[in-house]
Formats: C-alpha cells, structure tokens, sequence
C-alpha cells in the first residue's frame, strides 16, 4: 500500500481530494458565480483565489476554549465518587487525579509532535494512515462514526437535558424520559445549526460556556476553601484510611480518572482551521491541560472539606449535593451550570467531529458528498448535518451506555496506535519535518499506559472488550466493498452521482478546491 507524502502542509495532497463527476461541479458552477458576486469582498476573495475552504478561524484562545470545555464535561460536576470507591481513601484519590492529568499532559504532548509534522485535520485518522495505511486508519474512523461519535453525542446531549429540566422541576419528581429525549434532541439540532451558520458563532459558543464552567468550579473551590480555612478538614485527618492495595481497583480508578480527562485530543481533529498551528497547538494544550489538573485537584479538595468520604459516596451527583450543603436557596444555581458545561462541551465534539467526517470523505473512505463546504459560511454543511443525524438516531436507543463503554477499550487501543506511529515514523521517516520533537522516553512511556488500559480489561471485562473488537470487525466487509472495491455496477455509480448533485444543491456546498502550490 502506497504512503501519502507526510511532509507538513495544511493543504492536503491530490491523493486526498475527493473526485467530484464533472456534472455535479457544472451543477454548482453558476450558484457559485452569483454567490461570488452578492457576497462580501472577503468571502469573494477566498472563493476566488483560495478556492472554497475551512478557513483557518481558530486562534489561541480558541484552541484553549476547545481543549477545556471538551474535557471540562459533566463528570467533574456528577461523579468523581467513581476514583473515590475504588481506591478507597481521600489521599489516594488526588493521587489517582493528578497522575490522570500528568499521563494526560504526556499524551497531549506526544500529540502535539504528530499534529505539528502532519498538518491533517482527523487526528488519530490522519495520523494512523500516515504510519500503518488506509485499512487500520479505516477501521478507526468506522468505529469513531458507527460508535463513539454519536453516542457520545448522545450521552452529553441527554445529561443536558436531565440538568435542565431537574432545575425546572421538583426536586421529588424525576423528568418524564420523553421530555428528557425531546430535549436532548432540541440541543443536538440547535448546536448543529449554530455550527453550520458561522465557525465564529461556534467558537464564541464555546468559548462563553468553557468561561460558564470554569467560573461554576471557581464557586465551588472558593467555597471549599472557606470550609478549609474554617477549620473542616475531618476529611483529612488520615488521608491514606483505607487505601486500595489491589492493582485491579487501582486500574478501574485509573479509568475513572482518564475519563474525565477525556478530549484532551480533540484540537487535533481541526489543525487545518488552527492558526500558525506550530506555535498554537503546544501553546493550547500546555495552557489546558496543567490548568484542568489544577483546576480538577482543588475541586476535589473543595468537594472533601464539605462533604465526608462517606457523603461523596453516597451522593449521585456530588457538585448538587455540595450545592445544597453549601449555598443555601441558590443551590438550584449548580444544577444550571452542569447543564453549560454539558452544553459547551457538545459543542465542542459536533464542531471537532464534522471534521473527521470531512477528512474521511475527502480521503474517500465515506461518502463523497461529506467532502463538501457551503461556499457563502465555509462550514462543512453536509458533515454536520451527517453527524447530527447519526447521534438523533442514538438518542432512540435504550442501551447507549453501553454501547460507549465498549467503545472505552477501542479508544485506548487506537490511541496506542498513534502514539506506536510516532515511533514508528521516527524509524521509518527520520527526516520527517517536526517543528516539535518530544523525547522519546514521553511517547514510549504513554504506550505503556495504553497497553495498560487495554490488557487491564481484557481479565476484568472480557465481554466489553469482545464487543469492541466486533464493532472493529464490522468495519472490514464496508472497507472490501465501499474503498478496495474499485469497479462496482455502472447503476449503483449514477446513483451515488445524483446523490452527489442533490447535495450540492440542497446545501449549496461545492468539493474543496484548494490553490495550487
């Protein structure tokens, strides 16, 4: 299998552009020209002499917004209970909680080498098929686009919901589930809409609700330290009580852990629109992800001068329970900022994953129409409204928990995969361009991590992993069929041709067209 030249440009090569029948350009070519005509002088000057494409929007700031309010999720607020039960004392957990956040920092920098030497938006897609090939590369995005995306979409999306409406209701009277999926649903399509209309509206989005969430757990740890500094500090008396010594507990911790850290990676998925990406993506993620640990650490620390061991454990959702233990008739505040916190981060994993699909119709191994841009917002119209579907449809399932939790192993599996990559290119590819070059005990020591994360539950979970790897498995007959299969049935191209030129038409999207070099 043929390697794609990894030299670092944002502009992808030929190889990666998606062939568009010369009918469906011609179908686009006159909207097109009159779009030129009654937009704005800016957006006539990148249609013409840049050609339609995702403009490169996002600065610092909002490379920083990206990476924290993705990471920043519910879980913080609703169960960090979770590090607590399985290790068994307040000591230990912080422990547990600033290892995560280290182990997260080192992975985020070992990203930072692979996105700044291929200059892909996709992440861990484009930086699996530069090292391994398309097929392993294709698995990935199966999975990401089939499972991980869209439930995890979905899971957010519903536990906005349930915050929103628990603010609005009595306390002793759960939401119907009807209200909690209509609900879901409602702010899955309004994120969409937002994305699709203006990158800088959703960028402001995001940045506003990671300001929302940052300031909701500076409440918290202000008023833990307080607590502190009036004398409560029962909780840590004898830190160490109770300490885990069982590796198995210790790894499900771990988990625990990792999982509210999860996104750290998800600036990655959008190099292409970062500016000055070589300066911008290390900045991002060593601003982001000391200052979750910290961030993260003190919550804690807060949420233990307030609450006993014995009180987080018994609480479903700890920063409520704070609330109501601490700010008195304001405590129906906490349940508002849950739900902005959710909602920022959903936010930021629509904006981020439209642009996995984009690069993997771009590459051909989804749909070509996916590989097109609304050429008056230069958004990737077609993939979000893809992505908006597929998690609508997972909203109507009963057992998308599940479904995410089998995914967990695959994800740990992939990752190692990049990282295994960047040894693999230091090896194969020496004179690769990398603006930035971490020493290799960093990636060698997350791929011992990973390799961790996926033997681990293969003795405790044997059955999520099962079902993970059948998920991956589920992906080769599409790939034979859908990428290796080359001369398929004249009827079934002149369908995929229309299909093409309805789509242009329906979103007024043209393929990207990029300036020659």
């Amino acid at each position: 299998m043929s390697r794609r030249s990894s030299d670092a440009s944002a502009a992808p090569d030929k190889s990666d552009r998606v062939e568009v029948p010369p009918s469906a350009r011609l179908s686009i070519s006159s909207s097109s020209s009159s779009s030129c005509s009654s937009s704005s002088s800016k957006s006539s000057v990148v249609i013409s002499e840049e050609g339609v494409r995702l403009q490169k929007h996002l600065g610092l700031t909002n490379g920083v917004g990206i990476i924290v309010g993705i990471i920043v999720g519910s879980g913080i607020f609703v169960s960090p209970k979770g590090v607590l039960l399985e290790t068994g004392s307040v000591g230990s957990s912080l422990i547990v909680w600033a290892l995560c956040g280290t182990v997260c920092l080192v992975g985020a920098m070992c990203y930072a080498e692979l996105g700044t030497a291929i200059l892909k938006s996709g992440a861990d897609y484009a930086y699996i098929g530069e090292s391994y090939g398309d097929f392993p590369a294709f698995l990935y995005l199966w999975v990401a686009v089939v499972v991980v995306l869209p439930t995890g979409n979905a899971i957010t999306s519903l536990t906005f919901a349930n915050y929103v409406l628990q603010a609005v209701t009595p306390r002793d009277c759960p939401p119907p589930p009807a209200a909690v999926t209509l609900v879901a649903a409602m702010c899955i399509t309004l994120l969409t809409f937002i994305n699709c209309t203006n990158v800088k509206w959703a960028t402001r989005v995001q940045d506003t609700f990671t300001f929302t969430k940052i300031f909701a757990l500076a409440i918290i740890v202000i008023t833990g330290l307080v607590k502190l500094g009036m004398g409560s500090t029962e909780s840590f008396e004898n830190p160490f009580e109770g300490s885990t010594t069982d590796p198995g507990h210790f790894a499900l911790a771990f988990y625990s852990g990792l999982f509210s850290y999860s996104g750290w990676n998800y600036l990655n998925f959008v190099t292409e629109e970062l500016k000055d990406p070589y300066k911008n993506l290390p900045r991002a993620i060593m601003i982001s992800l000391p200052m979750v640990t910290v961030i993260y650490l003190l919550t804690n620390v807060a949420y233990f001068a307030v609450l006993s061991p014995a009180e987080m454990l018994a609480s479903d959702a700890v920063a409520v329970t704070f609330a109501d233990r601490t700010l008195g008739v304001m405590s129906w505040i906490m349940p508002v900022f849950v739900a902005c916190s959710t909602f920022g981060g959903l936010n930021g994993a629509i904006f981020t994953s439209s642009r996995l699909f984009f690069v993997g119709a771009r590459h051909g191994h989804l749909p070509g129409f996916l590989a097109t841009i609304n050429i008056k917002q230069l958004t990737p119209f077609p993939s979000l409204l893809f992505g908006c579907v597929t998690s609508l449809i997972m909203l109507s399932s009963s057992d998308i928990y599940a479904l995410i939790n089998y995914a967990s192993f695959v994800e740990a599996l992939f990752i190692g995969m990049s990282i295994g990559g960047l040894l693999l290119l230091r090896v194969t590819r020496p004179d690769m361009k990398r603006p930035i070059k971490v020493n290799i005990v960093y990636p060698i020591f997350y791929l011992i991590v990973c390799i961790f994360l996926v033997i681990t539950p293969l003795t405790s979970s044997p059955w999520e992993c099962l079902m993970g790897l059948i998920v991956i498995a589920s992906g080769i007959p599409f790939y034979f069929l859908g990428v290796l299969w080359k001369k398929k049935p004249r009827g079934f191209m002149i369908i995929l041709k229309k299909i093409t030129i309805l789509s242009q038409k329906l979103f007024y999207a043209s393929p990207e067209e990029l300036k020659e070099e």
